[in-house]
């Protein structure tokens, strides 16, 4: 009877033992290899003048509702904020310039020493135009009239100072031949329309609505770049390209040259294949429905152009599936 007892405890503590060691596996993602998604989602955008944070907060209701997974749009201070708030692990999702990520990711111009690891790409969205934006009354015609001058070249931490920086340099010129002011889009307008400042860089696709904000009570002068100069900044900077405003843009009388960046979106890798993967189809596969005038560009033809990082194993799964990646 003794033995009998003895061997009934036995097998009673090696059924709880199985059973504690499989609730312990299924329950650690990190032993188990799988990734334990969130029940909640912040992508963070840019100023509330721009175009990322109007747009971001039609594409995240439609990641909310394809996914089932609340997505908030945050405003920001836009690309080169958000690669880093990414980094730290303060919010999922965020919309950058490729540039910017690319710098981030290699750890050169405002990220040396500072690596970003953890942030891989869903795709692109859509060609940001560097606008150089004053008015008749400033004078200037030409980038090497903003010498001395007051000009805002962004928000601080924004890819827009990074693109004023590199075309200044192109011209032979650098932040301290003007008088730098960093402001967002609408305090730059607001700033241009009060005589606070002769000019702003702003890159933003275009219209940009600080920007046709200002020209309902100002003739807008977009400062052109020329080809030249297009050329040279391409050549050392491949992530550009040549773009043009089109006349009637804010009221212009003709077309103006300038360069462009890719608006894009990027993910932190701590999200699973599988969410990824259903961010990448919800956006790819509803942006006809965005009411944005932005919206008609996110196309999934474009989808993997000037991509300068590697793709989140869920948004390569997608692409192959779709053609567009090996």
């Amino acid at each position: 009877m003794k033995k009998k007892s003895s061997l009934l405890v036995m097998a009673m503590f090696l059924v709880l033992s199985l059973f504690l060691a499989a609730c312990g596996n299924g329950n650690d993602g990190e032993s188990t290899g799988e990734k334990s998604d969130p029940k909640l989602m912040s992508m963070l955008t840019g100023g509330t003048s721009g175009t990322y944070y109007p747009l971001g907060g039609e594409m995240a209701k439609i990641i909310t509702d394809e996914t089932g997974i609340q997505t908030d749009a945050l405003s920001s201070n836009a690309s080169a904020d958000n690669a880093a708030a990414l980094a730290k692990g303060d919010a999922e999702l965020a919309f950058v310039q490729t540039d910017v990520i690319a710098n981030a990711i290699e750890g050169k111009g405002a990220f040396e020493g500072k690596a970003v690891k953890n942030v891989m790409a869903i795709g692109s969205l859509y060609p940001e135009t560097v606008q150089i934006v004053t008015t008749p009354k400033s004078g200037i015609k030409s980038v090497e009239d903003l010498k001395g001058k007051k000009v805002s070249v962004g928000a601080p931490g924004s890819g827009t100072y990074m693109n004023a920086e590199q075309i200044l340099e192109i011209h032979g010129m650098t932040m301290d031949d003007i008088d730098a002011q960093n402001l967002d889009f609408g305090e730059s307008t607001g700033g241009i329309q009060d005589g606070n400042i002769d000019a702003a860089f702003i890159t933003s696709g275009t219209p940009t609505g600080a920007v046709e904000g200002l020209s309902a009570s100002a003739d807008v002068v977009i400062v052109p770049v020329a080809q030249d100069k297009i050329d040279a900044l391409i050549e050392k900077y491949p992530y550009y390209a040549a773009d043009t405003i089109p006349a009637g843009t804010y009221g212009l009388e003709s077309d103006v040259t300038t360069v462009a960046v890719l608006a894009m979106l990027a993910v932190t890798d701590s999200l699973s294949e599988d969410l990824v993967y259903d961010i990448t189809k919800a956006i790819y596969e509803n942006s006809g429905s965005l009411a944005h005038a932005k919206g008609k560009l996110i196309t999934l033809e474009t989808a993997t152009d000037g991509i300068g990082i590697d793709f989140h194993p869920g948004a390569k799964k997608y692409f192959k599936e779709k053609g567009l990646l090996d």
